[in-house]
């Protein structure tokens, strides 16, 4: 039914865009515009019904069919778009690459519910009663998503009207790098969805071992997350405009300001999005979403005046503040009070973390100044001697224990498939 009220949805969208995009298209542009809006209604409209089949593979816990699929999708989508894009398909192969391969990752994922885990579907008898329940519980996870999607496109959205198409593909590029970087924190978060519904429905009786074991989780996961997203983050702040340079060209530095802004904001919510499965658990996540309406309304407020006077920054800005004053304040405020974890505990791993930064930090400066007259592939090339020093200076000044044995486990297997390989 969702489904189905999004597809007419999109599709009235899709024939009248002149009431989104005002000004900021022209004719050629709005009928290029209308295709693609089409292709991603048909694309919205199944992923409602299909979306089930993902999340009972989740429900098992069978997480290497839901990573494999998932990189296959992020290997493939670039490797077939580009000869498509090099024979002068445009956005519309961009658009109809993303479609079939979602449809066939789909596709894949209901084969796999069926015949591996042999899940059967009941149609009759319907339980009035649940269907409450899971109305009343998933309402708030829908409005979230929905909200979610406002603040992560209005920044497209508003300079798509404010500004046209060369300032929305500077803003995207930088966009789909902010992407990336979201996705490296949900890739280690996502696996751990099962343990906290464990964790809570087993403790109910007991507040006291129900806050000791979210907030060991929420610790462990987020220091972790924080050493990947770290990385990251800072590698791209020295390195990242020569990448942009050599991926995109010249007229898109900007895009590098985008990137920055944004990923920098989102940070916080990264190394903490644990917390959004702990507030389903203990269904508390009404809060969040009533928060993200908030931000959706300051991001609006913001982007609009910013974007207008400062272009594609002007937008990643209005965003950033937004994100930072949701996810860095009212939502720490909100874990500590009401979902038993200590986020003073988890602020002093961070802090306490951070020192292993210093180093990396000092060294990508210095090698930013000397390799500032350098050509961008020559940059490029100290990006593995700045990974090198974080991993030494995380490991004596940063890393617990546990952390260490993770790393230590890694590259012994790495080293033993090199020497199988061989």
């Amino acid at each position: 039914i969702i489904g189905f009220i999004a597809l007419l949805c999109g599709l009235f969208l899709s024939f009248n865009l002149e009431m989104v995009f005002d000004k900021g298209l022209n004719q050629s542009e709005y009928h290029i515009a209308q295709n693609l809006m089409v292709l991603l209604t048909i694309n919205l409209a199944i992923s409602f019904p299909m979306s089930v089949f993902q999340n009972i593979i989740s429900a098992h816990e069978e997480y290497i069919i839901l990573k494999t699929i998932g990189m296959l999708k992020t290997v493939l989508a670039p490797l077939i778009t580009l000869p498509l894009l090099l024979a002068g398909f445009r956005s519309t192969a961009m658009v109809l690459v993303t479609v079939v391969l979602s449809l066939l990752s789909d596709g894949v994922f209901f084969l796999f519910s069926r015949r591996k885990l042999n899940v059967q579907f009941q149609f009759s008898q319907f339980e009035k009663g649940i269907f409450k329940h899971l109305f009343t519980f998933t309402f708030f996870i829908a409005l979230n998503m929905i909200v979610d999607q406002v603040n992560s496109n209005l920044g497209k959205f508003l300079l798509g009207r404010f500004k046209g198409t060369e300032v929305v593909a500077v803003y995207a590029v930088g966009f789909s790098l902010y992407q990336y970087y979201v996705m490296f924190s949900t890739a280690v978060s996502g696996v751990f969805t099962p343990r906290i519904h464990k964790i809570v429905n087993a403790t109910k009786e007991n507040m006291a071992e129900q806050k000791k074991e979210l907030s060991e989780l929420f610790i462990k996961v987020g220091r972790i997350q924080f050493l990947i997203l770290a990385l990251i983050l800072t590698g791209f702040l020295f390195f990242g405009q020569s990448f942009i340079v050599l991926w995109a060209g010249n007229s898109y530095q900007s895009s590098y300001y985008v990137a920055s802004t944004l990923m920098f904001s989102v940070s916080i919510a990264m190394i903490q999005n644990l917390g959004i499965e702990v507030q389903r658990a203990l269904n508390k996540h009404q809060f969040r979403s009533v928060a993200y309406m908030l931000m959706a309304g300051i991001n609006i407020v913001l982007t609009v005046k910013f974007c207008q006077k400062y272009g594609a920054v002007g937008a990643a800005i209005g965003t950033a503040i937004s994100f930072i004053f949701i996810n860095g304040l009212i939502m720490n405020i909100y874990y500590h009070k009401q979902c038993n974890i200590d986020i003073v505990l988890f602020w002093k791993n961070i802090f306490r973390m951070g020192r292993g930064l210093v180093i990396p930090v000092v060294a990508g400066l210095l090698m930013t100044h000397f390799f500032n007259a350098a050509s961008a592939m020559t940059k490029l090339t100290a990006i593995p001697l700045y990974a090198g020093i974080y991993i030494i200076s995380m490991w004596f000044f940063g890393m617990n224990q546990y952390e260490k044995g993770l790393l230590a486990k890694t590259i012994r297997r790495i080293v033993k498939n090199d020497k199988n390989n061989r």
